[in-house]
């Protein structure tokens, strides 16, 4: 706690008077380009990782960058999203996933959550991911299985994300993206889904930005009209 204190003084003193102008215009309310949910794992700092400034990322953090399924999970992850969209009018919305995740460890020993009933009865969520590998890569290495459970728990929560009603209206009318990320902790670098590649690219300087957006249905229909 001394050092959260500390850390305070350190804003108050530097920070803040640096840009003071900044949260002035931030105290009258915010406008962030983005919806950024992630994994709560004290290791992944989104304003960090990306340099942003205050008001330009809405971060959502929970075990496992998880989004139930609209009809299935009514929670503060889902209003959150909802909130977003028709409030904030995000433009992006990215799930984020990272390497060496505990969520996604305890996916892959399920016996570790006996005596944690909550988090057991949360990463339900993400069974889709478990299934999918289960399936498709019987004999993965424990290592490449994790990668591979991380990375299909990004594409499952990619699919829940579409059945609420307000994502799925805005990406029909093209005012929303949905993107599909993975942290690499230990190297600094950031893959991401490619929905007609069917799977992670390197996100950065040089390189496409991979695209999990569909195409936006009413927005070519209502171009074509207006043509």
């Amino acid at each position: 706690m001394e050092r959260m204190i500390e850390g305070f003084d350190e804003f108050r003193r530097h920070t803040f008077p640096e840009q003071r102008e900044l949260f002035q215009r931030l105290a009258n309310g915010q406008s962030p380009h983005t919806l950024f949910i992630t994994c709560a794992d004290s290791r992944v700092m989104p304003e960090m990782i990306f340099s942003a400034q205050p008001g330009e990322l809405f971060v959502y953090r929970n075990i496992g960058n998880i989004v139930p399924p609209y009809a299935q999970h009514v929670s503060g992850v889902v209003a959150a999203i909802e909130y977003a969209v028709k409030v904030l009018r995000v433009r992006d919305i990215v799930i984020c996933g990272h390497s060496d995740c505990g969520a996604m460890k305890a996916l892959q020993h399920p016996e570790l959550l006996q005596e944690m009933p909550s988090v057991s009865a949360w990463l339900k969520h993400a069974d889709v991911a478990r299934h999918v590998v289960a399936e498709n890569g019987p004999g993965l290495h424990a290592h490449d299985s994790l990668r591979c459970l991380t990375e299909e728990n990004v594409v499952g929560q990619l699919e829940h994300l579409r059945t609420l009603p307000s994502v799925a209206a805005a990406m029909a009318n093209g005012t929303v993206r949905i993107h599909g990320w993975i942290f690499d902790i230990a190297k600094g670098e950031l893959r991401g889904f490619d929905a007609a590649a069917g799977r992670f690219l390197p996100i950065g300087h040089g390189h496409q930005l991979p695209q999990a957006t569909p195409l936006a249905r009413f927005a070519m229909r209502l171009a074509t009209a207006a043509a």
